[in-house]
Order: structure tokens, then C-alpha cells, then sequence
């Protein structure tokens, strides 16, 4: 039982919560706040710019001495955007987040935003993939 990213998206959703490059950094923090996420697709039209999250406000806004009222999003996201498709493994979207040290992953489907994965959640997929196996394993040894 190999996992997908489309399997994580099925079991979690496929809501994306996204903001424009000339929001501020204040207005996104408050979607983020309101919807418990730690961060946010930059979305202009139908294309993803960029990225912004908890760390990018920690490290280019708060230690930077930025105004989060008056600095928009698009002066301090992360335009390297890492992403990933929804027929790839778990373990391929563990081996990208740790390659490239980014904690979000945007799902992309023909170039289109499909959903977003987290770490957590492909920790989380991952073990209940290796917990389905041991169990498995477990039942043939014992000839179950």
C-alpha cells in the first residue's frame, strides 16, 4: 500500500487557503490566525508566486523591523517555490521537504493548485503506511 499525495488530499481536503502578493503581511497574518494555518499560497490570477509562512514573518518581517501594516506580501515571500504532483509518494514528498528544508509543499495538477501538504502530514502518512505494514507482516507470521 504505497501512499500518494492524492490519498493525503482525499483523507485531509483539498482547501487552500491563498492571498495575493499585494495583501500585507498584517492581513495575512490575521488569515492565519483565523483559519489555524501556518501558511499561504501567493496566488496571482491562476498561478502560484510564492509562498509565505510563519518563518518567513519571523525572519525577514520581525527581525527585519518591517511594518507589518505596510509591507506586502509579495516584498518577503518565498518566491523558490517547492512543489509537488498528486500521483508522487509520501516518502518522495519526505525526501523533498527534507532536500529543500521547506515545511509546505502546494499539490500542482497541470500546472493548476490542487491542495497543500504539510511536514505533519506526510509524518503522519508515512507512519500509518509503516503501521499498516508491520500489521500486516505481524498477521503472516503468526499465519493469520
Amino acid at each position: 500500500m504505497i501512499k500518494t499525495i492524492a490519498k493525503i488530499l482525499q483523507s485531509k481536503g483539498d482547501q487552500v487557503w491563498n492571498i495575493s502578493p499585494e495583501a500585507t503581511v498584517y492581513q495575512a497574518l490575521e488569515l492565519m490566525a483565523e483559519k489555524g494555518v501556518g501558511a499561504l499560497v501567493v496566488i496571482e490570477g491562476d498561478a502560484v508566486v510564492g509562498i509565505f509562512s510563519e518563518r518567513d514573518y519571523a525572519r525577514k518581517v520581525a527581525l527585519s523591523g518591517l511594518n507589518s501594516q505596510k509591507t506586502q506580501i509579495s516584498q518577503i515571500m518565498t518566491e523558490m517555490v517547492h512543489y509537488i504532483t498528486p500521483e508522487k509518494s509520501v516518502e518522495e514528498g519526505l525526501a523533498l521537504v527534507t532536500e529543500t528544508h521547506c515545511r509546505h509543499l502546494p499539490v500542482l495538477k497541470d500546472g493548476k493548485l490542487v491542495g497543500l501538504v504539510s511536514i505533519g502530514d506526510l509524518v503522519k502518512a508515512s507512519l500509518a503506511e509503516k503501521d499498516f505494514l508491520i500489521k500486516q507482516l505481524s498477521s503472516y507470521i503468526k499465519g493469520k
